[in-house]
């Protein structure tokens, strides 16, 4: 004789069946560890921070810094010279580092003295250059990986080639977040290629301390929101859905208790369903003042998107959101800020930017978040001095460009290290990608070689084995 099901028996026989074999898909062994019960709770770092958030103003493609912030009087001296030049490239494919006979390319734009701290800027970014004594200027970066693919990697994950978690994950994992009906960590406009996803994903690292993307490179900022936050259900249904899915998420974490990755899925459901009442108010840009929407560019039709992304960022910010990269790029083979034949392209991508960056830098500050808000800005690497084929553009270079912070205790109005007299090898006090990492960490209050996560019966971190904290730029 049968006897009827209870309510608790036919969740656990149902929803434990086939469900279980789905979500147990999901979970890696490898990756399982306890966690805490709620991951994403805000918690300490390791000492005294001075920034709670970054903002991360990717620029895909990589810029030329010798157009931009690094002034070298020699390339003007010079400009149409063949001169002898070890090339990144050559080297990374050849192995054997020869110089080799180079025409000498002199900046595009105008260089001139700006602020009162006098840092040298070109009229590329106008708008940015108003700013420059908020700005501190690393002009003496190197990193790894001459190609797009690799570079792109190694900056946001700290490895060229190993599916490592990334930077946004790690700082998440660290601190965890400071609203809890938001994703801790967003990627407003990511790109498909180089990287992909891995560039905001978490690896190893539990699930729920992977990215959001939000739209995608080149696309419009009206895709650059979260889908599926409204649906036609009514209220009701969707509470007692979302009911129903709860309880069939605690049947199946009794069975496998201390799953970290199951843990994770059911914590993402529940992150889901707060977000659906919180995320549409944050990500509404309609609130926003006139005079602030044109600080950023809104309504003009070169700025209009990058500035509604760094609008987006700011109101991310202000909601608690721990970790936000707004990239200007796009998903085609070569990146934006790729030009090989075309350097004077560098000028159209440039007004896109330039007015919607110096508008954040701008309402961070009036808002009293530029203290504690790091704002990153930066490529995967810089562009050689010299022109590519002797045309009209230039190569991928490594071996030394410029970034430069903002906020979060960094020093304002200052420049660090020197290229050569070319700008084409960093030179004097050189910062390696690794070091920047660590000094971004170390600012959030994050101690990289503390900041580690056990996996396959090694202790990984952002920065490997290497990696120093630069006690130069910090104020």
């Amino acid at each position: 004789m049968l006897l009827p099901l209870s309510r608790r028996e036919w969740l656990t026989r149902t929803g434990c069946g086939f469900g279980s074999l789905a979500l147990a898909g999901l979970a890696s062994a490898d990756a399982a560890r306890a966690a805490p019960a709620d991951p994403l709770a805000a918690r300490p770092g390791h000492h005294k921070a001075r920034a709670k958030r970054v903002i991360f103003l990717f620029m895909q493609g990589g810029v030329s810094h010798v157009d931009s912030y690094d002034h070298k009087p020699r390339l003007d001296a010079d400009d149409g010279k063949q001169m002898p030049f070890h090339d990144s490239r050559m080297i990374a494919n050849s192995g054997v580092r020869q110089a080799s006979n180079r025409r000498v390319m002199k900046p595009l734009w105008k260089f001139a003295r700006h602020g009162q701290s006098g840092m040298w800027a070109s009229d590329l970014f106008p708008e940015v250059a108003r700013h420059v004594d908020e700005l501190c200027f690393v002009k003496s970066m190197h990193t790894e990986g001459v190609a797009h693919g690799p570079a792109t990697l190694f900056l946001h994950c700290g490895s060229t080639t190993f599916v490592r978690p990334s930077m946004g994950s790690w700082v998440l994992y660290g601190l965890g977040t400071e609203n809890a009906n938001l994703p801790g960590f967003v990627s407003i406009a990511p790109s498909a290629g180089n990287g992909g996803p891995r560039n905001y994903g978490n690896a190893f690292l539990p699930a729920v301390y992977q990215g959001t993307p939000l739209g995608h490179a080149g696309g419009p900022a009206a895709d650059a929101t979260i889908k599926n936050l409204a649906g036609p259900l009514p209220p009701a249904a969707k509470q007692a859905n979302f009911d129903l899915l709860r309880e069939l998420h605690a049947e199946q974490l009794k069975r496998t208790p201390g799953d970290a990755e199951l843990e994770a899925v059911a914590n993402s459901y529940e992150l889901a369903w707060r977000m659906q009442r919180n995320a549409p108010d944050v990500l509404d840009l309609a609130k926003e003042s006139a005079e602030t929407k044109a600080l950023y560019g809104i309504g003009e039709k070169a700025t209009d998107t990058y500035g509604r992304q760094c609008l987006m960022a700011r109101r991310l910010c202000e909601a608690g959101v721990r970790f936000v990269q707004v990239t200007y790029g796009d998903n085609s083979a070569n990146p934006a800020w790729d030009q090989h034949s075309n350097l004077p392209k560098h000028g159209d991508h440039a007004k896109a930017v330039d007015k919607p960056i110096a508008g954040l830098l701008a309402d961070l500050k009036r808002r009293g978040l530029l203290e504690d808000t790091i704002v990153w800005w930066g490529g995967e690497f810089g562009r050689t001095p010299y022109a590519e084929g002797n045309g009209t553009g230039r190569d991928h270079n490594p071996t030394g460009f410029t970034v430069w912070c903002a906020g979060g205790g960094f020093k304002k109005g200052f420049a660090h290290g020197e290229t050569d007299e070319f700008g084409g090898q960093a030179v004097t006090d050189k910062v390696h990608m690794h070091d920047l990492h660590a000094t971004i960490l170390h600012q959030l209050g994050l101690d990289h070689e503390k900041l580690t996560y056990r996996y396959a019966g090694r202790d990984f971190r952002l920065t490997d084995v290497h990696g120093h904290v630069v006690k130069g730029v910090l104020a």
